[in-house]
């Protein structure tokens, strides 16, 4: 490989850097509108549910410019934008469609991450519980969108090729990460994994002892492919 001029050298960083800058840029944007959308759901929800007299939780949160909170029931989804930005592997489907063959700048994007926890591990400060990634978002410069998840984000939003994400598709999104968080339900960890406990962990408040949960404590997380998730 010859060594590149300094003008060859300046021009890819220009190129590079303007293109990621752009990515950037719009995924903020597009991340900002989850935001308004996200924190719209609250107030409707209590308004339809305000005669019902029960208190269930539904609360949104801004943490920083990059993550916000859904907090419902007894689930919390965490959304956070990742500051940089990503191309798919050669290997990704992406790569082959013509969408991507015709201007390989499309497959550069930023990414979008969405967490599944309980509320209580954050109430409680159980640092060993555990949480789950249940959809990514990747958004290139075009507004053009894929999403990787489990059953109802991953399978109804992946045509990277003509799909463009505006707030419709933001909405509906928003709703099947809920309602996919809704319908995971928590399980009983195996007797086994749980049975021993030290001394140490009884004396320490129960709200911080290192027995995890979590919904599918003692599952690998991959299990759920049977039942035809697209995996992240």
């Amino acid at each position: 490989m010859a060594t590149p001029t300094q003008r060859e050298l300046f021009k890819l960083l220009r190129t590079q850097a303007g293109l990621k800058q752009e990515v950037y840029n719009k995924t903020l944007h597009i991340f900002n509108e989850f935001k308004q959308e996200a924190e719209k759901l609250p107030a409707l929800f209590h308004q339809e549910n305000n005669n019902s007299g029960e208190k269930i939780l539904f609360e949104y949160v801004d943490r920083s410019p990059f993550e916000f909170d859904l907090k419902f029931g007894a689930d919390v989804l965490i959304f956070m934008m990742h500051t940089n930005v990503f191309e798919f592997s050669r290997d990704h489907e992406v790569m082959r469609t013509s969408y991507v063959k015709e201007d390989p700048r499309r497959s550069y994007c930023g990414i979008i991450q969405i967490f599944n926890f309980l509320n209580d591990s954050f109430k409680y400060n159980r640092v060993n519980d555990l949480g789950y990634m249940i959809g990514r978002v990747f958004i290139n410069r075009e507004m053009h969108y894929f999403i990787e998840g489990k059953r109802e984000i991953g399978l109804l939003y992946n045509n990277f090729n003509t799909s463009r994400i505006n707030k419709t598709s933001i909405t509906g999104l928003i709703r099947s990460a809920m309602m996919y968080t809704i319908n995971f339900d928590l399980l009983t960890p195996d007797f086994n994994n749980v049975k021993e406990v030290t001394v140490a962990e009884m004396q320490d408040t129960i709200d911080r002892m290192t027995i995890r949960t979590g919904k599918r404590l003692g599952y690998r997380f991959q299990a759920d492919k049977a039942n035809g998730d697209t995996l992240i």
